[in-house]
């Protein structure tokens, strides 16, 4: 019998007038999973910014599930940065997911600005001597693609958590072992905060390679194979995915995994049906998700 697990959600600021509505509603049904937390991603060279925090003022004002404010460095100087701190601190954000970032797409590697902060742990060190913030930072079960080795990785893993991290959120994965190994690897490596999986259901199996090519993510062939000839067919889709997902967990939840962090791609339907498949009930006395899919029907 499993523990009834934790998890959390990631969403992406919208661009548009309809995304706004769109977004409104997932965060709403959302809500309802008495989540840990709820995060808004930050565009790469803080491109997103005023939407993210258009955001995370939003769902403060709304949820009861904390909320948690992404942010990177890269692009940005130290007083950039810092000023969306402060900002985020005046709008009621207490948590930061805090990031390195992704090199400009001109560029082939990392090089922080005049005056920008060097790495992540950097940034962390910088944000716990600014307020007492919660912050989580990023982990890579199959090792980021710019470091040098997995001893690297874990060596940079372990610097973000000295200087004031206090959990790590990995990048996806698809097969359970990827994991469990990975933990085993941190825990040798004096790394013992919370390390929660990250998850992505696959939407869009062409999309989901795309994304996994950028960050090193193996895509099994097996799982290729299951969504082949579903173009056309997106609630069969949908519903090989929730399925997918949810095995996956609960074969992480067999080696004692509680935690979750799902990448929601702001498709709300897909978390409902991993969660509810997972034991999670809504906390409110209706679906809010069925109520609202019923509504717009």
């Amino acid at each position: 019998m499993h523990r009834q697990p934790r998890v959390s959600f990631e969403l992406f600021p919208p661009a548009t007038p309809a995304g706004w509505a769109g977004f409104v509603d997932t965060v709403d049904q959302l809500d309802h999973l008495d989540g840990a937390f709820m995060s808004v991603t930050y565009g790469a060279g803080g491109t997103s910014q005023e939407r993210t925090l258009r955001a995370l003022e939003a769902m403060t004002a709304c949820c009861t599930t904390p909320v948690a404010g992404h942010l990177t460095c890269a692009g940005s100087n130290r007083t950039e940065v810092m000023t969306v701190v402060d900002a985020y601190a005046a709008a009621g954000v207490k948590h930061i997911v805090a990031l390195r970032g992704d090199p400009p797409r001109d560029s082939s590697a990392f090089q922080p600005p005049p005056d920008g902060f060097p790495s992540a742990a950097h940034l962390v060190s910088a944000i716990a001597q600014r307020g007492s913030f919660d912050i989580s930072v990023a982990a890579y079960p199959e090792v980021h693609p710019e470091a040098a080795s997995l001893a690297d990785d874990l060596d940079n893993l372990k610097r973000k958590i000295d200087a004031g991290a206090r959990r790590a959120i990995t990048q996806f994965f698809f097969e359970p072992d990827t994991f469990l190994r990975f933990r085993d690897q941190a825990a040798a490596a004096g790394i013992h905060v919370p390390i929660i999986p990250g998850i992505l259901p696959v939407v869009n199996l062409k999309r989901t390679i795309e994304m996994a090519s950028t960050c090193a993510t193996h895509v099994p062939p097996w799982l290729t194979s299951l969504f082949d000839g579903l173009d056309d067919a997106p609630e069969i889709r949908a519903l090989i995915s929730a399925t997918v997902t949810a095995e996956l967990c609960t074969r992480l939840q067999d080696q004692g995994i509680d935690r979750f962090h799902f990448y929601t791609l702001n498709r709300p339907e897909l978390a409902w049906a991993i969660c509810r498949m997972l034991g999670l009930r809504s906390t409110s006395s209706h679906s809010g998700y069925i109520q609202t899919s019923v509504a717009s029907a």
